[in-house]
């Protein structure tokens, strides 16, 4: 169990050095063999928000970053409490089968070069509604991804500010993510020292795929990052039956 854990997250880490997401999916799909959903997006928070944090806070502009970016932070809390409050009645395997089949259908367009573009005038009403669905869909599947990634990668920053506004995205997720799984009591003192280990094994990963990334042309980067979503979108609809 322990080896098995360790490598799961030195995957999840080093997936998300390269392509800036990934780590709760490539997580919770491997963990969730070995146990329940619950469990492994308990255990995914400790190492989800120290590798989120590293991750927006690795490179300058951040207050900038935070202005244009707060409607969607704002909905995210919002759409979090939403989708906290639906839990019971929520489900999840349904609802993670969806995610990945929208997570597919995106990264094929991107694939294909179909691009989207957020207008500047647009930002604060259909940010604010992306984060309140990406909030509510976190919680249901303990992913990150929909529809706030599709949303930040509309608004066409460069390469490292995109994996940068990614880490911010998704910090703020993990923090409600946090709350909403206290809330339905499943942060225990008994995943500390798990959570401690995962959180070792993905910083290397993450640190690997960083050094990766820094190594590849943008475009080779767009490539990646496409491919990684489809990857991810094809095994969130797989997990169920895995």
């Amino acid at each position: 169990m322990l080896g098995a854990t360790a490598g799961a997250y030195l995957l999840a880490g080093f997936t998300k050095g390269v392509i800036g997401l990934g780590l709760p999916t490539v997580a919770i799909g491997l963990l969730g063999l070995m146990m329940t959903p619950a469990q492994a997006a308990a255990i995914l928070v400790v190492p989800s928000l120290v590798t989120n944090i590293w991750q927006f806070t690795a490179g300058g502009g951040l207050l900038a970053l935070v202005r244009r970016m707060w409607p969607l932070l704002t909905g995210i809390c919002l759409g979090t409490w939403i989708g906290a409050v639906m839990l019971p009645t929520a489900k999840g395997g349904q609802a993670t089968f969806w995610l990945g089949a929208a997570l597919a259908i995106y990264a094929s367009l991107g694939l294909i070069k179909v691009e989207f573009s957020v207008p500047p005038r647009a930002e604060i009403w259909l940010g604010f509604v992306t984060g309140i669905a990406t909030g509510a869909v976190t919680v249901a599947t303990g992913v990150f991804v929909l529809p706030g990634v599709p949303y930040i990668q509309a608004l066409h920053f460069e390469r490292d500010r995109l994996v940068q506004a990614l880490g911010l995205s998704f910090t703020v997720s993990t923090i409600t993510l946090a709350i909403a799984l206290a809330y339905a009591g499943e942060m225990h003192m008994s995943l500390a020292w798990p959570s401690l280990r995962a959180l070792a094994a993905a910083a290397i990963g993450m640190w690997i795929g960083q050094f990766v990334r820094g190594k590849v042309k943008p475009a080779t980067f767009r490539l990646f990052f496409f491919l990684g979503l489809l990857v991810l979108g094809a095994h969130l609809m797989l997990r169920q039956w895995l």
